[in-house]
């Protein structure tokens, strides 16, 4: 049962929690000073989505707690959030009613006080997208567009749940300097992140939660002598024995070449005369600030970009457009990216996700046979999932749900993978078994891959170690290097 619910007043405490335990989540107590800044941390397993619940609503009945003082005005933003804003949008699509594609609602739109805050969106460095209409904003440019929402709209209080996911290198530095207006502003911030090493400089207390309970929490410099690094997992290589080998089927030819290169969302030029080939045993990396290309090209070689038909654009071997079905073209490849997450709303749960990749199905219409199942239970089990298959996929946590899509990208183990912003909401350990994953890359050597990866990303560098090519977008202007030579860039 509910204890007593307050909404925080002016004082020293904005947030004070005391006695929660509701068989997922066990605090004794936890409050923040606004003279604190904190940042709480845990993996993907730690019960920090249950955590952001009880502030999305701390009137659910679900919650049980003895106390709990909230601010009135605080905003929450996650990627829940974004998920369920993308839905809407989807929703009120009016594509099938026009002669064109609807954008949808313009960016905008979702702002108050516009002229009022000029300021403010040009230092998220929003004004370009101002017109755009939502679905075409990056994963980063939502995510900043509703943190902006939130204080234009009046909140005083924040809770951000892993606002750097997704973001460039300069993005990360204009959001840390953003994040100080905001404190200066006395505007409190409380950041939920499941990597440590977002952790910014600007935090001056930690909470750590670990198997759905608050471990510790103090200062910065004390908690660092309390916490033990993260284990890294389980081995994914693990998966072989399951699995067995495929041998290489040859090298040397393209499986993707795209001649003269164009793309853009109405009037806006994505990027255009680009040349781009990925041959069969090549690891690319597709890296450049938020908005500047990235997912629009790997939507282009996938077909989820409508100017896929009107490029020069040969895929294994045949031309776009040329009489092949668009499933004949996903049944060569294994995808991970955030419009597939987001496109993932229909009822099914871990196990039915995973074994949906045999079929490149948003749900699971097909009988599965019965080895596929396995195989299914197979990959719930490499990635630490095994307990959660009867779960449904849109009750995990983000980070959950994101390894059960690389899981489902995977199971068939495709001529090439197709990785966009992969490591999305993946905590510490997940990131590292995602590097180390490269054992299916490496050791078959017919798994090339096209990663799209924010400049900042030391994982997607590492993935794509090796004689790769690199292709970095930035205002339009595409440059191609190597790896070895990405981070001088």
């Amino acid at each position: 049962m509910n204890g007593q619910l307050k909404h925080s007043v002016e004082g020293s405490l904005w947030l004070d929690m005391e006695g929660v335990d509701d068989g997922n989540l066990l605090v004794s107590r936890f409050a923040a000073r606004r003279d604190e800044t904190w940042c709480v941390f845990g993996d993907n397993r730690s019960g920090l989505n249950r955590f952001v619940d009880f502030f999305r609503c701390p009137n659910s009945p679900s919650l049980s707690y003895r106390k709990l003082i909230v601010p009135a005005d605080l905003a929450v933003v996650s990627f829940k959030d974004q998920q369920e804003l993308f839905e809407q949008e989807v929703r009120n699509d009016q594509s099938d009613f026009l002669d064109r594609i609807d954008p949808g609602t313009p960016a905008r739109e979702f702002l108050t006080h516009l002229e009022e805050n000029k300021t403010l969106i040009e230092q998220f460095k929003l004004g370009h997208v101002l017109n755009s209409g939502y679905r075409q904003l990056s994963s980063g440019e939502s995510r900043k567009l509703l943190i902006l929402r939130a204080v234009t709209d009046g909140a005083t209080h924040l809770l951000i749940e892993n606002p750097y996911d997704g973001l460039d290198a300069d993005s990360c530095v204009e959001f840390d300097r953003i994040m100080q207006l905001l404190l200066e502003r006395s505007i409190m911030v409380l950041l939920v992140l499941s990597s440590r090493s977002d952790i910014p400089d600007w935090c001056s207390h930690l909470a750590w939660f670990d198997n759905g309970r608050l471990v510790s929490s103090g200062l910065r410099a004390e908690m660092g002598t309390r916490i033990n690094d993260s284990s890294a997992g389980d081995d994914w290589r693990q998966i072989l024995d399951t699995l067995g080998s495929r041998e290489a089927d040859g090298g040397g030819e393209d499986l993707v070449r795209l001649v003269n290169g164009q793309a853009r969302y109405g009037d806006r030029v994505i990027f255009s005369n680009f040349d781009f080939s990925v041959t069969r045993g090549q690891h690319t990396l597709i890296s450049g600030p938020n908005g500047a290309g990235k997912s629009t090209l790997l939507g282009l070689i996938t077909g989820d970009h409508p100017d896929c038909y009107t490029n020069e654009l040969y895929l294994f071997g045949r031309r776009r457009g040329t009489g092949e079905s668009i499933w004949q073209i996903k049944q060569e490849m294994g995808i991970v990216s955030p419009a597939l997450h987001r496109e993932h709303y229909i009822p099914g749960n871990a196990l039915q996700i995973v074994v949906s990749g045999f079929f490149d199905s948003i749900g699971l219409y097909c009988r599965p046979a019965e080895h596929q199942w396995e195989l299914a239970r197979s990959w719930l089990g490499v990635i630490g999932l095994s307990g959660l298959q009867s779960k449904p996929f849109r009750s995990l946590g983000y980070g959950e749900q994101r390894l059960v899509l690389i899981a489902r990208a995977l199971i068939k183990m495709p001529k090439m993978l197709v990785l966009d912003e992969p490591s999305h909401g993946l905590d510490d350990a997940n990131r590292s078994q995602l590097v180390r994953k490269q054992w299916v890359a490496r050791k078959l050597e017919a798994l090339p891959q096209l990663f799209a990866q924010a400049a900042r990303s030391l994982c997607a560098r590492r993935m794509c170690s090796g004689p790769a090519p690199a292709i970095g977008f930035r205002n339009r202007v595409i440059r191609g290097t190597t790896p070895d030579n990405w981070c001088t860039r």
